[in-house]
């Protein structure tokens, strides 16, 4: 290595450093904050051998102002959680058949039967935006309901959370979901489809509402998620580190989550170091468009500090395992990436193995955000459990769209 190179690399290791006695000085926990960092670091390290910080920013710069992803918006709508948080949703209704025969034919063959409407529910962290690839594929085609979970993306901030100190709860999200379903498509069948917080999300509403999955749902899919256990994912980190991280990081994000102000200046001061950690767990292919990392960086960048910590909490919590019984006699679309670091694939199969009859889809070379790594394979699978699922015909070569 040239005597520039090993320079730079020293540089960036020193910022590293820095960064997290940053975070120690303003006693906001450095300890977890650096096992965390660590394993991003080496990237961001290299990275920084060739690229200036310059440079870095004038090309997020470009890539936001270019990039389409997140840019598709439906019928805006509003509903109210049982604590009277608002819960911000779109409906992407069906074109006129003339309008919608030649993208219906490429995506299913012919002509759908009778209306359905597929509700999709985000990750922790994310926001209806991230499912960019399977609503430009279906948008005209099936009625489709896309919205924000509590305190994410366009939906208020929780309202037993900022009044009450309430914590979050999945069956809270879950008593969400019910209100947007109940606004949003009060009458007619339903798909489910959740990714990761989101599948989460599906369950809960599964438990606490048995009758409306009964009488109403006809097909389910779970994509990247968990019925329990999450309080034993390592995140891809030594299990001695990982232990470590686990006893601190309830009071690491409880002090994170009242300093807000603080740490988004921090998040901000060290927005590359957190770029690397974005990606690193979000994907897993070496080629992933940067305009789609950087839109995956845009959102969760955009989940506030003290959100973050509210929801921590109830994923340790979770447990629904019980509720998959209810989705036992439906057509189910079990899918994972193979490589995901976040809820791993073996929660996926867990989750198939309680459902037998459940597709199982295990995408190789794919992170936790895999409908946006891999779209068209998840579209595809989508596409094959809408027809499974009676609201489209049975497509036997579904092609995904990259609008």
């Amino acid at each position: 290595m040239s005597e520039t190179s090993t320079g730079a690399a020293a540089e960036a290791v020193t910022e590293v450093a820095a960064a997290a006695g940053n975070w120690r000085k303003a006693g906001l926990a450095g300890a977890a904050i650096g096992v965390v960092a660590a394993g991003a670091a080496a990237g961001v390290a290299i990275e920084r051998l060739t690229v200036g910080r310059g440079m870095r920013k004038k090309a997020r710069l470009a890539l936001d102002a270019s990039g389409p992803y997140g840019s598709l918006r439906g019928m805006p709508g509003k509903a109210y959680a049982d604590d009277g948080t608002e819960l911000s949703y779109e409906v992407d209704e069906i074109e006129p058949e003339s309008a919608q025969a030649p993208r219906r034919r490429r995506l299913f063959g012919r002509k759908a039967p009778a209306p359905v409407t597929v509700v999709f529910s985000h990750g922790y962290c994310l926001s209806q935006d991230s499912w960019h690839f399977q609503r430009a594929a279906l948008r005209g085609v099936v009625r489709c309901v896309y919205w924000d979970q509590r305190s994410h993306g366009r939906s208020g901030r929780g309202v037993a959370q900022l009044d009450d100190g309430k914590p979050v709860s999945i069956d809270q999200l879950g008593r969400d979901l019910k209100a947007v379903i109940d606004a949003a498509a009060p009458e007619g069948p339903l798909v489910l489809v959740g990714h990761s917080m989101g599948g989460m999300t599906t369950m809960a509403l599964a438990d606490q509402f048995p009758e409306l999955i009964r009488e109403r749902v006809v097909g389910v899919a779970l994509v990247g998620t968990s019925s329990g256990r999450l309080g034993q994912v390592n995140f891809g980190l030594p299990v001695a580190g990982m232990n470590a991280v686990r006893r601190v990081l309830p009071g690491v994000l409880k002090a994170l989550g009242s300093q807000a102000d603080l740490v988004e200046r921090g998040r901000r001061a060290t927005s590359d170091l957190f770029a690397g950690i974005i990606k690193r767990y979000s994907f897993s292919s070496r080629d992933v468009d940067p305009a789609i990392s950087r839109f995956a960086e845009r959102m969760i960048e955009s989940t506030p500090i003290d959100v973050v910590a509210e929801f921590y909490p109830a994923f340790a919590e979770h447990d629904k395992a019980e509720a998959l019984r209810y989705f036992a006699e439906l057509p189910v679309l079990v899918l994972a990436g193979e490589k995901d670091m976040v809820t791993p694939s073996e929660h996926s199969e867990a989750i198939a193995d309680l459902l037998p009859e459940a597709e199982f889809v295990l995408v190789p070379d794919a992170g936790h955000l895999v409908m946006l790594e891999h779209p068209e394979v998840v579209t595809d699978r989508l596409a094959d459990l809408l027809g499974r699922a009676g609201a489209v015909p049975a497509a036997a070569d579904a092609r995904s769209s990259s609008g």
